[in-house]
């Protein structure tokens, strides 16, 4: 198999599923690839690089958007937008990190965060106020997705609800008010 940076950015996708981030190395990446840690510099510059393009891999598919007219309001769509991504990242260990590391990087490819500040434009919301607001929604659906994998890798036995929808749509019904 060639060496390209889809492959690069796939092995590393499923070192992230498989084993999580702290296995997620640049020896471990050219080890599974069979090539030299040297020949993946070809592909990425460095692992932040790399965490970019695998958090775009994985946000970046048909699943993880929403048609805005399919729903009543565009705080609807952001409702629904916001929980299609909840579930899209709690079985992947770690993504709440790498999506971080990719947001903290302002990575502009990051389709379903730049069609959440899309919808709280639409709502009313100004091209400032629609880009904390895509943060406040970000910090949440990650912290939240963080809070119950932990809760996974802790073994703590909590049938209680982590919250998340109850301060989902208070959070948006404050947004869009």
């Amino acid at each position: 198999m060639a060496l390209t940076q889809l492959t690069v950015v796939d092995t590393a996708v499923d070192i992230l599923q498989q084993f999580g981030l702290a296995d997620l190395s640049m020896r471990r990446l050219a080890k599974e690839l069979d090539v030299q840690v040297g020949a993946l510099y070809w592909h990425v510059k460095n692992k932040q690089e790399l965490l970019a393009q695998v958090a775009a891999k994985l946000l970046n598919t048909p699943e993880l958007t929403v048609q805005a007219q399919e729903f009543a309001t565009p705080a609807d769509a952001v409702l629904h937008l916001s929980r299609k991504l909840y579930l899209a990242l709690l079985p992947i260990q770690d993504s709440p990190e790498v999506i971080e590391v990719a947001s903290a990087m302002q990575v502009t490819e990051l389709n379903p965060v730049l069609q959440l500040r899309s919808l709280l434009e639409q709502s009313g919301l100004s091209e400032e106020q629609a880009r904390f607001g895509q943060q406040l929604l970000l910090n949440h659906v990650l912290g939240s997705v963080a809070y119950r994998q932990n809760l996974v890798q802790l073994d703590v036995d909590s049938n209680e609800s982590d919250g998340f929808d109850w301060a989902l749509q208070r959070t948006v019904s404050g947004l869009t008010a």
